[in-house]
């Protein structure tokens, strides 16, 4: 337990206001866990603390909407996505922080400090003038004036960039509200949107949540975001649920691997880069599956489920979509889901990964710049 010290306050102590990003980045966090429902708790907060609410308002960080309720601004969820992004990348590792590295070389963004002979058709401000000027003197040996001529010329080696186009499957299912799963979840999502928006102008992300159906996320509906509530505790469900006549009542706790794989197919399908992936967090196995126009809705796990998800996996991989799978593992409980992820990695030649939800960070991001070093034919 944390041990607090008590005493008198005699009036000479300070006391120093938290400043507006302070409150801001200690909402934030319960944002990423939580989503809107945060956002209703500010609404009450007008009359018990008017002065945080006008700290935040004046600082930019929340503002009302048409229907007179608080939302986050743009800027702050830039913030809230620079500050996911710094807590996954320390000083240590800013020299990785490049563009997506490949074998190949030629024309490019990042230039190595390994040089050349000059070739014709090298880009000649990738000159090495240092080089060159040393090649000319030790051939003329006589002093200035120096004579460079084609034989001294020497260039930087650079590096092919290549553009990628990523969509982050994030699990929204009920059991994702444990152990705080999907804040760090969630985390990552803003964070890999905010190392595309300052590093990689020149890739495509898209975050699709999954449930019991999937659904793509604007950066705002990311942000207000958390899993949807279990509402039905039978210990079997057999349910199958037409998508153009549903009834009523739809319970959306459900882990639909597949509908997510197949929406981030067609999404990638339009892309014109050369590299695609799929990134898939989870802490689940598949309990829902797309059959024509119905969702069936399976609890326990079936094997048809997995058979359905694993052969849309394979459907990716065969359109030459790279696939890595993140299962979030806390327990001997998840056994079944980590033997899914395998299966998964095994029939698209892709990658799986177990982790807790403190670990999940760095292994995406990392997967996320190191994983794609080949060009790959569309």
């Amino acid at each position: 337990m944390a041990a607090y010290e008590y005493s008198k306050w005699d009036g000479s102590q300070s006391f120093t206001p938290q400043s507006a990003d302070e409150v801001f980045d200690k909402l934030s966090e319960y944002l990423m866990q939580y989503g809107d429902e945060v956002m209703e708790s500010v609404q009450m907060w007008e009359e018990e603390h008017p002065d945080l609410i006008e700290q935040l308002l004046k600082q930019g960080y929340i503002e009302k909407d048409a229907e007179g309720k608080y939302v986050v601004t743009p800027k702050g969820m830039k913030r809230v996505e620079n500050k996911a992004l710094e807590e996954l990348f320390d000083v240590r590792r800013k020299d990785i922080l490049g563009k997506h590295e490949t074998d190949h070389r030629g024309v490019g963004q990042t230039v190595h400090e390994e040089s050349k002979p000059y070739q014709y058709g090298d880009p000649v401000s990738n000159l090495n003038m240092h080089e060159t000027l040393r090649n000319a003197l030790a051939r003329q040996q006589d002093g200035p004036p120096i004579r460079i001529t084609h034989d001294d010329l020497v260039v930087h080696e650079t590096e092919y960039q290549t553009s990628c186009a990523t969509v982050v499957l994030l699990d929204m299912s009920g059991s994702m509200t444990r152990y705080g799963k999907y804040g760090s979840a969630k985390k990552v999502a803003l964070a890999l949107q905010a190392l595309v928006r300052g590093k990689y102008q020149g890739d495509f992300i898209q975050v699709i949540g999954f449930y019991s159906f999937a659904s793509p996320l604007t950066e705002r509906e990311l942000i207000n975001s958390a899993p949807k509530p279990v509402s039905i505790f039978e210990p079997r469900v057999r349910m199958k649920i037409n998508l153009d006549q549903p009834p009523g009542f739809v319970p959306q706790h459900f882990t639909n691997i597949h509908a997510g794989l197949q929406f981030a197919r067609r999404v990638l399908r339009r892309q014109p880069q050369m590299n695609r992936q799929i990134i898939c967090i989870t802490d689940g196995e598949p309990t829902a599956h797309v059959e024509g126009r119905d969702v069936m809705l399976i609890y326990p796990p079936c094997e048809k489920t997995a058979n359905v998800t694993l052969a849309e996996a394979k459907r990716c991989a065969g359109e030459g979509i790279h696939i890595s799978s993140f299962a979030l593992v806390e327990d001997y409980f998840y056994m079944g889901l980590v033997n899914f992820v395998e299966q998964m990695a095994k029939v698209t030649g892709g990658v799986a990964a177990y982790c807790n939800a403190g670990d999940l960070g760095n292994m995406v991001v990392d997967s996320f710049i190191g994983g794609r070093r080949k060009r790959r034919a569309m």
